[in-house]
């Protein structure tokens, strides 16, 4: 039996989402917001009352530790990007994408974004997956086609839900220690 691709990205997107799910019970303000070593690139209100990620251009070397706050900033700034330019009327800046300013808000944007970004995919035949209609001008994927991105996001968020995941393991690991 031969698996179309759109189910096998599902299924992927769904297996990686299981993982979220998982670390789920563990994040909360306090997880979000703690920075797990000095100089940890994090989010923080700006005097207008928005929550925006720490950034540099180009990146310093080495990138900075990241707090779970920027990591879920991060999920959301590029899965906001991707889908926008891909499915919508076109990318946001990346200083237009605030943190939603708590984890509740946080999980509820990003489920958002999974369900819309699924929703999309499910609609897909294989020739809009082959094609870079939807890709053209993206920045970081110009000439990929949208089978590509789609993968890409997959990967991209298995990595994050990854270092959150480690992030929580570790934030646990220094309270048990009394160090966090």
């Amino acid at each position: 039996m031969t698996v179309a691709r759109v189910e096998l990205l599902i299924r992927q997107l769904d297996t990686v989402w299981a993982l979220w799910e998982y670390h789920l019970p563990g994040i909360d303000d306090a997880a979000c917001l703690w920075e797990p070593a000095p100089g940890s690139w994090t989010v923080r209100q700006d005097a207008a009352g928005h929550w925006v990620a720490d950034w540099q251009v180009p990146e310093p070397e080495p990138v900075p530790t990241t707090s779970i706050g920027w990591l879920t900033w991060h999920m959301g700034y590029w899965w906001t990007t991707t889908f926008q330019h891909c499915f919508g009327p076109g990318a946001p800046a990346r200083e237009e994408i605030h943190w939603p300013g708590s984890a509740e808000a946080t999980v509820e944007w990003l489920g958002a974004l999974r369900n819309d970004w699924r929703a999309e995919l499910l609609q897909l035949s294989d020739a809009d997956l082959d094609s870079t209609a939807r890709t053209e001008g993206l920045a970081w994927g110009e000439g990929l086609r949208l089978v590509e991105v789609a993968g890409w996001i997959t990967v991209e968020l298995t990595k994050n839900v990854a270092e959150v995941g480690q992030l929580l393991l570790l934030r646990q690991a220094l309270s048990a220690r009394g160090v966090a």
